[in-house]
């Protein structure tokens, strides 16, 4: 059995000692295992999250849809809204291992003080193991990943009135505003969100449109809506009849004959 001196005996110490703390340290630098939400959103909208798992790759355990509800972010938007929204991507339901597979997003704004006065539309964030390099989202060096969209209010009437209602209809563009098939969307693989932030950046269209065809007149101050048969032709199409028109009515109860601005200029 070889000898082991004073000074080498010291040196063992002093090793097993540093790679205990390299052990501890290593540990305390395990990834987070979560990421952060956000959007950039116009004025008056807000976004609800709901985050859906399933089972880790490899698992053969299953988790009864009633055990494995997503949680849901700011589904009280109306009332109380937080733009940032910590996801775990990794949780345990049932003794089932689990992991983020998609976040489903609601764009919701509200134009008017009815309950019903609101537009809803829809994105989507997905989550895989893998993924082709061009399908996966991009980060910059401080761990932000940026997908944009651009939303557009689309005004129709409804009701013996013909009050004013409106759709919301949102598109994802590209970083310059450049419309892109689909609605907002990007995806990611897991091993590259703990840690990060991932924004969804939308931007209001300044014009708005109406949503059914051939029903209203572009004029200089804006939109004139044709009469159809009469005031009580619920779709009143114009068919080239661009000189009879009707009244209707704002959200804020105004009796109007042009939209936006309810009444021509200099009248």
């Amino acid at each position: 059995m070889p000898i082991i001196s004073p000074r080498q005996k010291q040196l063992l110490k002093f090793s097993s000692l540093f790679c205990c703390i390299a052990l501890f340290t290593g540990c305390a630098k395990n990834q987070p295992n979560t990421f952060t939400f956000t959007a950039d959103l116009p004025p008056d909208f807000a976004y609800v999250a709901a985050v859906y798992y399933v089972p880790a790759e490899g698992e053969a355990c299953t988790v009864a849809t009633k055990d494995n509800l997503a949680p849901v972010f700011n589904d009280q938007w109306r009332k109380e809204y937080k733009p940032d929204s910590e996801i775990e991507i990794r949780i345990t339901r049932k003794g089932c291992p689990l992991i983020a597979r998609r976040i489903e997003l609601e764009i919701n704004s509200a134009y008017g003080k009815d309950r019903g006065d609101f537009g809803r539309e829809s994105a989507m964030v997905v989550i895989r193991q893998e993924l082709k390099e061009q399908s996966k989202g991009t980060f910059s060096e401080a761990g932000e990943s940026v997908f944009y969209g651009q939303c557009q209010w689309l005004f129709r009437t409804a009701g013996a009135q013909r009050r004013i209602v409106k759709i919301l209809d949102c598109k994802a563009t590209d970083e310059q505003g450049e419309l892109k098939r689909g609605r907002p969307f990007s995806a990611y693989t897991l091993d590259q969100l703990p840690g990060k932030t991932v924004k969804m950046k939308i931007t209001l269209a300044d014009v708005e449109r109406p949503a059914i065809g051939d029903t209203w007149v572009k004029v200089p101050d804006g939109w004139k809506r044709c009469m159809g048969d009469n005031f009580e032709d619920q779709y009143a199409f114009c068919f080239g009849n661009h000189k009879n028109f009707s009244t209707f009515k704002m959200v804020d109860g105004r009796i109007c004959t042009i939209y936006p601005d309810c009444t021509e200029q200099g009248h």
